[in-house]
């Protein structure tokens, strides 16, 4: 096992006003405190004066150097961490963990096929990542960045002066600048204060341990999404801006389009993040945040990203098989906005339950025309999560005994808390979140009011004014890119509570409008009018006092951690998976086949090249049917009937590790070789309560017994190499009769 060491504000429905009273409904406008405003120092509607210039100058190259900085202290935690630089080149590889492990296998197999055509070639008739069988890896998984990184090293002229990992992990490393820019723009942008994009900056890096874990998962694929969600965040958050021109317009559709296509072919996920976001964008549209128009095109921008994702992954049906697509195509039904408020409001719950069934049926009739069984796993994982009483479903089980699909632990909060963080993000959330609500009934109530005065409906407000003088003053408009922002983070903070992974989605967020809450006017606003000294000097003031205030705290109580932690300097010791990996790559053929955990197995086609049986990415359902029967070596089975399974793989070795067959970290129930008897009908090992059902096994555990040496044993594997850490058996070579028994 690996080890680090050291080293040697509402005010209510307005009433009815006649054309000309114009001044005063736009008056009303400007004292709501989330309506549409001009600011001073807005990103967007400067006045281009040499002291805006200046000052706007100053907030883009102080973004720009608060993403360099957090991008230079990920990559010095990682180098502290592992003294990356120091260690040899196999130990670099075994740095790359389970999952992360396969992916950068790619990038380096591209490098090392003789040119750019047939290393494309290989990827789409892969042959080594599963056994007896040829997968197109750029269909199945999301490995298009890996590709481009690799073909960018080839093309340009750096091979002299960084070497290809150096190359792909500060590739990494630079996105988390991109990420944290994005973030910086999204505050900016809501608050009308760069300050708020550097007080978000200044959150997103103290809280990295919440934040993001790209220093030890450097491959992930959340690592290389996530910075382009932010950026597609970012681009709604100004196309939801009402004072954009069409041209600019147009621009930000194109920007989130291309967003969107890059956060959606790195992430297998992808559906998943859109789904919550497209129910955010329909929750808007029904409160009549969102024009008609907004809503259409923020789904069509969605919907051209992963069909060309699609696309690029030669039409792998698990996206067009995907929720998000059908929930997107009940959604674009035409909904009845018309009758009185309990006419409306019983019309939009009929309507939002035939989204609903719509939805499932659309992605029920596609699934079956498609026979898609790809990511059904997931969703027995979602049905055993929140389903009362335990499973015996192994799949399920592999994901819910995971303490990260596990729910948000509560220290999560506490450490936010300490950064001075929750508090005033839960009190946007709140205040604005109230706000939002109030919006949205007072728009209900105003369509009302122009339906029975016979006016045509279609005049709601669009971000700030009616399109046309109407008899009926609106109400004032509340912020649509406030309004998305709000629903954004909350409902991916439910996703974070429900399930600890998705955290990393949740938090970035968080900062931007925790800072948005400090920074802008409408949190600030609606406090001092409750304080009854709502002055432009006051709300100045606290705007502008409170980042500076805060950020001198966190200086002044993290920089020393900061500074000790960055003092920390560590070192990679792994002893015994290095001479595993070294036994294969000088003992074995290069054509040889190995078999044994996802996770190992993951490292051994990075370091050694050879041929596996199974890997970490579970999104196909015969692999999974695959990994489950190369898991049977841990369960209690006969050598004849884990013999059988072996060869039909084609093994030609098998790993066993010790920290599973003798698994001490999950509590029983939940320990890998538990799993293994729970789907196979045979009562757990050790102490404690058993489902009436299971039955006592016929044969011993197959990972121990093995190690006896006994004849049925030593007639079928052989013992070939072994250390404190691993057995390697090599899988005797017999008539396949024992397929037929098996």
């Amino acid at each position: 096992m690996a080890v680090l060491r050291q080293r040697k504000g509402s005010r209510g429905k307005e009433p009815p006003q006649p054309p000309a009273a114009d001044s005063q409904a736009q008056q009303r406008h400007q004292a709501n405190c989330c309506s549409q405003h001009h600011h001073h120092d807005d990103l967007l509607q400067g006045d281009w004066s040499w002291g805006w210039i200046v000052w706007t100058s100053v907030g883009w190259s102080v973004s720009v150097g608060l993403g360099l900085l957090c991008c230079m202290y990920m990559a010095t935690l990682h180098e502290n961490d592992l003294w990356f630089s120091n260690i040899k080149e196999v130990e670099r590889e075994i740095s790359f963990r389970t999952e992360c492990g396969l992916y950068y296998s790619y990038y380096k197999q591209m490098l090392k096929a003789p040119s750019i055509l047939e290393g494309l070639s290989e990827l789409i008739h892969d042959n080594l990542t599963e056994s007896k069988r040829t997968i197109n890896i750029l269909q199945r998984m999301n490995i298009y960045q890996e590709v481009f990184l690799s073909v960018l090293y080839r093309v340009l002229p750096i091979q002299q002066y960084l070497e290809p990992m150096y190359f792909y992990i500060y590739s990494v490393f630079s996105l988390q600048a991109v990420y944290v820019m994005a973030l910086y723009l999204t505050a900016w942008l809501l608050a009308g204060s760069w300050l708020a994009g550097a007080l978000a900056a200044v959150w997103y890096i103290l809280n990295r341990v919440d934040t993001t874990r790209v220093e030890f998962t450097i491959s992930l694929r959340e690592n290389w999404s996530l910075p382009f969600l932010a950026l597609q965040v970012a681009a709604i958050t100004c196309y939801l801006r009402p004072q954009l021109g069409a041209l600019q317009q147009k621009l930000m559709v194109w920007l989130m389009y291309v967003c969107g296509l890059c956060f959606c072919v790195t992430w297998q996920f992808n559906q998943f993040i859109f789904l919550v976001q497209a129910l955010v964008i329909y929750t808007l549209d029904c409160a009549d945040v969102f024009t008609a128009s907004q809503a259409t095109t923020l789904y069509l921008v969605q919907v051209s990203a992963l069909l060309s994702v699609w696309l690029l992954q030669f039409f792998n049906s698990m996206i067009l098989g995907s929720l998000v697509l059908s929930f997107v195509t009940a959604a674009l039904l035409p909904s009845l906005k018309t009758g009185s408020v309990v006419v409306r409001v019983s019309k939009l719950i009929i309507h939002s339950t035939a989204v609903l069934l719509l939805t499932l049926a659309f992605n029920f009739l596609a699934k079956k025309a498609l026979q898609l069984r790809s990511d059904e796993h997931i969703f027995k994982f979602i049905k055993s999560k929140f389903a009362r009483g335990p499973t015996r479903d192994f799949d399920a089980n592999l994901y819910l005994c995971e303490e990260a699909f596990g729910s948000l632990p509560l220290d999560t909060l506490e450490r936010l808390s300490a950064t001075l963080l929750l508090g005033p993000y839960s009190l946007t959330l709140a205040l604005m979140g109230g706000a939002l609500a109030l919006a949205a009934l007072r728009n209900l109530r105003w369509a009302v009011s122009r339906i029975k005065h016979g006016e045509p409906e279609d005049l709601r407000p669009k971000g700030g004014a009616t399109e046309k003088k109407a008899n009926i003053a609106p109400p004032p408009p509340f912020r649509p890119d406030v309004a998305y922002n709000l629903l954004h983070t909350f409902f991916y903070g439910l996703l974070a509570f429900s399930t600890m992974r998705m955290k990393y989605i949740w938090t970035g967020h968080m900062c931007a409008v925790a800072a948005y809450g400090v920074c802008g006017r409408d949190v600030w606003a609606m406090l001092l009018h409750a304080l009854r000294c709502n002055t432009k000097v006051m709300l100045r003031l606290v705007r502008y006092a409170a980042p500076l205030a805060i950020t001198a705290f966190l200086v002044y109580k993290f920089w020393p951690k900061m500074v000790e932690e960055l003092s920390d300097l560590r070192e990679f010791y792994d002893p015994d998976t290095v001479e595993l990996m070294t036994w294969i790559s000088t003992k074995t053929p290069e054509r040889a086949v190995v078999a044994g955990s996802m996770q190992l197995l993951a490292g051994i086609k990075l370091c050694t090249g050879r041929v596996i049986t199974n890997h970490p990415h579970y999104e196909d359902k015969d692999l999974r049917d695959r990994t489950k029967q190369v898991y049977q070596v841990y369960a209690r089975r006969s050598p004849q009937e884990v013999h059988a399974i072996l060869q039909k793989m084609g093994a030609d070795y098998v790993v066993l590790e010790n920290s599973i067959c003798y698994e001490r970290r999950h509590q029983r129930g939940c320990r890998l070789r538990d799993l293994l008897d729970l789907a196979n009908g045979h009562i757990m090992d050790g102490e404690g309560p058993n489902d009436a059902d299971l039955v006592d096994a016929a044969h011993p555990r197959f990972c121990d017994a093995v190690k006896s040496d006994s004849p049925e044993y030593t007639a079928l594997f052989k013992r070939t190499f072994r250390n404190k850490t691993f057995h390697v058996y090599r899988v005797k070579k017999k008539a396949k009769k024992n397929d037929k028994k098996l």
